[in-house]
């Protein structure tokens, strides 16, 4: 049983063909559309329909995130390709749906993440683990649990930690 089978038998996952699609067409809800345009018009103060790049920052602050400056520099490049300090209304809204798609799937994941610590110590342990296989009837040893454990341990406290645990369910690269 590896990790990502534990995260689709708690029912906190979506399949990989409604990933796809979800990549494709990434929708926000009417509140998320609201949200993304009053941000902007605070800082649209003609009404132009463009705000200056120097303003990206404070706007998605305004949205409950905190881009590091390396995110912001890459942001204004994928935006920006005439280098006239602009971004559209358009740009602006492409870039915060994908960045509220994201904040839905990570509370998603944390919610699994959750199933796992139900101790609430902030992170997943080998008990924690096999407490969860032996409830989805997984019939594994301790070796093959500890596996999975240091699979996803990056930082190597022998824990789990939130980051952790994204990280892993994201596929993104471990360690």
């Amino acid at each position: 049983m590896t990790a990502l089978h534990m995260y689709q038998a708690s029912g906190s996952h979506r399949s990989s063909d409604q990933c796809k699609k979800r990549v494709a067409k990434i929708q926000v809800n009417e509140a998320q559309k609201q949200e993304i345009k009053e941000a902007f018009d605070l800082f649209d103060v003609d009404g132009s329909g463009m705000i200056d790049v120097k303003e990206l920052k404070i706007v998605m602050q305004a949205l409950g995130f905190e881009p590091k400056k390396d995110e912001i520099k890459k942001m204004i490049a994928e935006i920006d390709k005439k280098g006239n300090g602009i971004i559209t209304f358009e740009d602006f809204f492409a870039i915060m749906s994908v960045k509220m798609s994201e904040k839905d799937e990570n509370e998603e994941i944390l919610k699994a993440f959750k199933l796992f610590d139900d101790d609430d110590t902030g992170s997943i342990t080998l008990s924690n683990i096999k407490r969860v296989a032996k409830e989805l009837g997984e019939n594994l040893t301790d070796d093959e649990l500890q596996e999975m454990l240091t699979e996803a341990d990056c930082d190597g406290d022998g824990v789990i930690s939130e980051e952790e645990f994204l990280r892993m369910m994201k596929k993104t690269t471990l360690c």
